[in-house]
């Protein structure tokens, strides 16, 4: 009786465990095994796009003034310095006058001595015409009196010429500033000597308003196209790294700048600089606005560039091959032979489509409801770095699009 009960309890003991694991194998059969993700996606959306052209430019002021000297001479007096506010008619420096002293005595005495010898000429000429007409003197010698007479007024007019030449050098000799400004630059010192013989030597920069200035920076012919004079722009200087300053663009100018092979056009872009925080020379970080677009359909700009890698492209044909992905045999086919194109759809009239067309059409790749990539072929508009414009396709709010391939738990390339 006991052994009987005995071998009860091993029965049962063994129902049990071989209940346990049909239990646990039906468990673990039914919990659903999770893919692991092959594609970094992001969803389709609706929202503002900007757009916008950066550049790299140099801010100076609106009326930059080189100050010279007309003669030479050694600097007597220096009257004006660094960041000095002058203005209009101001004495900035004085050269040694000695020079030019002498040279206005020098043309003073000559022209003293041309009205003396005037004076004697007119004197003769009029007691020859009295002896002529005595007939105590031929006609000739009247004509050499009249002759002597007009020599002396000539060069009456020659020392006045040169008195006036004399004092122009004195009065150049004090350098005096054009305009009211700040001297941004000075290179001369009290003491050296200046010399005007070949070049006009630079004395001063004068900025004329450091309040008002201006960025002079080069663009990319490739960007030309979408610049308008009175476009808002927005930039960053590195002395004030955590904040924007505006701009506006004043002037577009034609001629061309090319560096090896690279066309660039220079723009100039007004600044309000108010609180006088920009200095002549920084160099500036532009983004001119050249286009928004409000509530658009947009996708992330990365979804144009991914394309599919030849593993993926193997692997969408091995299960059409197989008969395992249904009606996702013809995308897996769509997505072999889009591997290999161009942005732009390869049609048979494609030869007939304006550049226009080809340029804004991309291929992209979105998740169907098997999560297998499908490509699909869209019109951009607007673009910047983070997003872009659909404005023709298939596309709609909500679909997933592929931006990058994730290879071994990490996110590969595009």
């Amino acid at each position: 009786m006991a052994f009987l009960t005995k071998k009860k309890i091993a029965l049962a003991i063994g129902l049990l465990v071989i209940g346990g694991a049909t239990a646990a194998y039906y468990s673990k059969s039914k919990t659903p095994v999770v893919e692991t993700p092959r594609f970094r996606t992001a969803a389709v959306d609706t929202g503002n796009i900007t757009q916008t052209v950066t550049a790299t430019g140099t801010i100076n002021p609106v009326a930059l003034i080189n100050i010279g000297s007309q003669v030479s001479g050694t600097v007597s007096e220096l009257k004006a310095d660094f960041n000095d506010r002058v203005t209009k008619g101001q004495v900035l420096l004085k050269l040694d006058p000695t020079i030019f002293n002498a040279q206005i005595r020098q043309a003073d005495a000559q022209l003293s001595s041309a009205k003396a010898s005037l004076r004697l000429a007119q004197a003769t000429y009029q007691r020859n015409q009295s002896l002529l007409a005595q007939n105590y003197l031929s006609p000739l010698a009247l004509d050499q009196a009249k002759r002597e007479v007009d020599v002396a007024q000539a060069n009456i007019q020659l020392s006045q010429a040169q008195l006036a030449r004399a004092q122009a050098d004195f009065d150049n000799s004090v350098i005096r500033s054009p305009i009211d400004g700040v001297i941004i630059k000075r290179t001369v010192d009290l003491g050296q000597t200046v010399a005007a013989s070949f070049t006009t030597p630079q004395l001063f920069q004068i900025a004329r308003d450091l309040t008002k200035m201006q960025i002079d920076t080069s663009v990319s012919e490739a960007d030309v196209g979408s610049l308008k004079e009175g476009q808002e722009a927005r930039f960053v200087v590195d002395a004030y790294p955590d904040k924007e300053f505006n701009a506006r663009m004043r002037q577009f100018r034609l001629a061309a700048n090319v560096v090896q092979n690279v066309v660039t056009y220079n723009v100039v872009l007004d600044v309000d600089n108010k609180d006088e925080l920009l200095k002549p020379g920084m160099t500036a970080q532009v983004r001119l606005l050249v286009g928004n677009r409000q509530n658009v359909l947009r996708v992330p700009t990365a979804a144009l560039r991914f394309r599919l890698s030849d593993e993926e492209i193997e692997k969408q044909k091995k299960q059409a091959a197989a008969g395992k992905a249904g009606s996702a045999s013809a995308s897996a086919s769509a997505s072999a032979s889009a591997a290999t194109a161009a942005d732009a759809p390869q049609d048979d009239d494609a030869s007939f489509r304006s550049k226009a067309d080809l340029a804004r059409s991309f291929r992209i790749y979105k998740l169907d409801a098997k999560n297998q990539p499908q490509a699909t072929d869209v019109k951009i508009g607007l673009s910047n770095f983070r997003y872009t414009e659909v404005v023709g396709g298939d596309l709609k709010q909500g679909d997933k699009v592929i931006t990058r391939a994730i290879v071994n738990g990490q996110e590969g390339g595009m």
